[in-house]
């Protein structure tokens, strides 16, 4: 595939539309487009309208489509993250009716932003290739209508299909990538593989997907990489802060000056958000936990912001591997990491159009007034 340099074309199939599919070459689904979850019941993100990316009317509205991604094949550790968009999915104790005002913005982002779900992409396991070029297809179609896709992992490796057709759309290297994580995901190979989670970043930078000097991540710490592929970042201009950086010098100030970076020369930017950059005692259900990571709020917080201040044009939340949470509390943070991400995009569409935004900073209610 030599790293998604080229573009591979998705092979042609027909979409079955019965409740009881017999299955076939594209998968237990009919299609390349599942018309429901390919693991578990037809549920959409918190009860929003399903529609089908098949079918551009049903969605042609949005300004935000949820697309699933249940794809674990590039796991180095424990998989399971193919369960992670339908966890993402439904982990929530308020109800599933597609609404969910935002107490600190003042908005409603699924009303605001129109949100729908296309269901999943049919990623074969154990077909690593179809998989990600089935990913990168859709998202490309739906950044070229307009709107900004949701992709709900799986595992890290999708980040490059992600990364990727969103920067064919919107144009080669012209697209910056803030990416909060435990790992630099930069290594050359993973098992003598080009393609894995541990690598999807430098395939990226490799293809001119996106600029190493326009790749920010945040979180990282641990033992991993080692100093040759620490070389090869630096050599990229990336810039990575470690987890000791964001302690000493505050993570607001590593997110302003990220910030300043991702907008320079570039017309938007993809947040790609592995729920392992939280520490795992907030973050247990993933397959390679590092201890001493953000704080759950610290991340809701920062992507909130970030959505706030950026032009997103992508948003990939990943790494959520139900077989190893504790009180689902790992998918509750990964269903409310893309509700912030969502509000912040819509106040800033709010606030672009001249509208009266809420600041995140003010008293709840009205009455009540700052203690001089």
């Amino acid at each position: 595939m030599a790293g998604l340099r080229v573009r591979l074309s998705m092979p042609e199939c027909r979409v079955r539309r019965s409740t009881h599919d017999e299955g076939g070459e594209c998968g237990q689904n009919g299609g390349p487009m599942s018309p429901r979850a390919m693991y578990g019941p037809d549920v959409t993100f918190v009860g929003v309208p399903a529609a089908s990316l098949e079918d551009p009317a049903s969605w042609a509205g949005a300004s935000a489509v949820v697309i699933g991604a249940p794809f674990d094949g590039g796991t180095s550790h424990r998989p399971g993250c193919r369960f992670g968009p339908q966890a993402i999915r439904v982990t929530d104790y308020l109800a599933h009716d597609g609404r969910r005002p935002h107490l600190a913005l003042g908005v409603d982002p699924l009303l605001e932003l129109g949100v729908v779900d296309v269901g999943d992409v049919v990623m074969p396991p154990g077909d690593i290739e179809r998989s990600l070029e089935r990913l990168e297809q859709a998202v490309e179609r739906v950044v070229r209508s307009g709107a900004v896709p949701v992709i709900l992992g799986g595992d890290h490796t999708i980040a490059l299909p992600d990364v990727t057709g969103v920067a064919r759309a919107v144009g080669w290297g012209r697209v910056s990538v803030i990416h909060f994580d435990a790992h630099a995901d930069t290594g050359d190979t993973q098992f003598g593989s080009l393609l894995g989670h541990g690598t999807p970043m430098r395939r990226l930078i490799e293809s001119g997907a996106t600029r190493g000097d326009r790749f920010l991540q945040i979180g990282l710490r641990g033992y991993w990489p080692g100093p040759e592929t620490l070389a090869w970042m630096d050599e990229q201009g990336m810039r990575s802060y470690e987890m000791t950086e964001v302690t000493e010098r505050g993570l607001d100030e590593c997110l302003t000056e990220a910030a300043a970076v991702a907008l320079d020369d570039c017309d938007a930017v993809f947040l790609s958000v592995d729920v392992d950059v939280v520490d795992p005692g907030s973050a247990p259900g993933t397959g390679t936990p590092e201890p001493g990571g953000l704080s759950a709020r610290a991340l809701l917080d920062a992507v909130r912001r970030l959505a706030m201040e950026l032009p997103v044009a992508g948003l990939d939340v990943v790494e959520v591997a139900p077989p190893y949470d504790h009180a689902e509390i790992t998918a509750y943070l990964a269903n409310r990491i893309v509700l912030e991400a969502l509000s912040g995009m819509a106040w800033r569409r709010a606030k672009m159009a001249g509208g009266a935004c809420r600041e995140p900073g003010s008293p709840l209610l009205h009455r009540r007034r700052r203690p001089r």
